[in-house]
């Protein structure tokens, strides 16, 4: 199979810079397997798992995601390897975030603590499966 290059990048961090295979990634248009001569795309990117070559998992919250002809560039807000999840944190933050939306009184607050429990609610189900 030809490799391509791909590099996931958060603020804090490069996360993966190399030659893959293949790359899945959670796009905002649904979930899209990436390989090499991909035809360009680009989208924003929805939380949820980057599967690096069916085996490296990173959780990924925010960005975007562009193929073109030199490879794949993922760049997210928020970036961690899988298993460097807290799954204490995580369900401590999940009870903050219902929380807010429980306490929220314009409709921007209820937008974002809506938008930080489904990231986190994601975030759960990439440490579950």
């Amino acid at each position: 199979m030809a490799s391509f290059p791909f590099e996931l990048v958060s603020p804090e961090r490069v996360l993966f810079s190399g030659n893959v295979d293949s790359v899945v990634v959670p796009s905002a248009e649904g979930e899209m397997t990436v390989l090499a001569n991909h035809a360009p795309f680009m989208s924003a990117v929805r939380p949820g798992v980057v599967t690096v070559d069916g085996g490296k998992r990173l959780f990924v919250r925010g960005g975007f995601v562009d193929v073109n002809a030199m490879g794949l560039t993922l760049l997210a807000e928020q970036a961690i390897p899988v298993e460097e999840i807290d799954r204490e944190k995580v369900a401590a933050d999940m009870k903050m975030a219902e929380d807010e939306l429980r306490a929220a009184s314009t409709d921007e607050a209820r937008t974002l603590a809506t938008e930080k429990i489904a990231a986190l609610s994601a975030m759960m189900a990439a440490v579950r499966s």
